[in-house]
């Protein structure tokens, strides 16, 4: 990656040396996410490379080194979601009188948003990141720090639901074949312990910042066979977390428990971390009812 900059703007060269045919693809659609001023100006695809060099703000391009890519070993990673959780519509309109919520999550997020969504109407604006028309994949807490300023955005939020974790346990090789580079055995892990922590403690803080009511929700359960991910680093990884939301006095929404006594039943495949549509609704139950114990009182009458 090369970067020349003047006169406030930057020019950004990346490259990727895995030969990426989506690269430039994945760089376009994510620039307007950063900075709707940004560009693609180049492409040069070659066998082995791929280049890309786009033209972008300064302010933009601190989220975008901060982890708006996912990057490991210069091949990028875009978060990965089933379209089996994306396809239908997810426009609402929003009641002005209602509370604002909003879910910021992974791809396990994105399947139970718009059934808590129906679980709180009448009760709650229910809102999630979004790119374009489909829902935005929160990734690992990398991307959120890249990102969490443009999906906060001016709203004002009375409660926020949250979660990073399973981006961040899970290991990926640019070589593998699995779905999202996953692999456990020769792949690299996408976020420390230590960094995770760290990671989470400076969202938390900008989450605060917004004077809404915080609610974590504990990262749902690795199933054993899982590509990428390693049996028993949900544990890990939610007692750090755990560690960070007690010195924060936030409370807790247990998925975790709630998904590993699903013991396998609704899980989309054997091995996958994602669930069938049964498994999103009881996700969904628990998800809304602990939104609308800190919803203010006067919207749950």
């Amino acid at each position: 990656m090369t970067l020349m900059t003047g006169r406030g703007r930057s020019a950004l060269s990346l490259e990727s040396t895995h030969a990426i045919p989506e690269f430039p693809d994945m760089i376009a659609q994510t620039l307007p996410t950063v900075s709707l001023s940004a560009s693609l100006t180049h492409v040069d695809m070659k066998p082995g490379r791929v280049i890309a060099r786009c033209r972008i703000g300064a302010p933009a391009l601190t989220a975008l080194l901060l982890g708006v890519f996912s990057v490991t070993g210069l091949a990028v990673e875009k978060p990965f979601t089933p379209v089996e959780d994306t396809k239908g519509s997810w426009s609402f309109t929003a009641d002005p009188k209602l509370p604002n919520v909003l879910i910021l999550g992974d791809s396990i997020s994105i399947g139970y948003t718009r059934a808590v969504r129906g679980k709180l109407a009448g009760k709650a604006n229910l809102y999630r990141p979004m790119n374009g028309k489909g829902p935005d994949n929160c990734g690992d807490t990398t991307i959120g720090l890249g990102k969490i300023d443009a999906w906060l955005g001016t709203q004002k939020w009375d409660v926020i639901h949250f979660n990073w974790g399973l981006w961040d346990l899970c290991y990926r090789n640019p070589s593998s074949k699995s779905q999202g580079n996953r692999d456990k055995v020769g792949g690299k892990l996408s976020t420390t312990p230590e960094n995770y922590e760290k990671n989470l403690e400076q969202l938390v803080t900008r989450l605060e910042a917004t004077g809404a009511k915080l609610i974590w929700a504990s990262t749902t359960v690795v199933p054993e066979g899982e590509d990428g991910r390693f049996v028993g680093d949900d544990v890990k990884y939610n007692a750090v977390a755990e560690r960070v939301m007690k010195k924060h006095h936030i409370a807790t929404d247990d998925l975790f428990t709630l998904s590993k006594g699903f013991a396998g039943r609704f899980s989309m495949k054997a091995g996958d971390v994602h669930f069938t549509p049964e498994g999103y609704e009881k996700l969904a139950e628990q998800v809304s009812a602990s939104i609308e114990k800190l919803l203010p009182e006067k919207a749950v009458k």
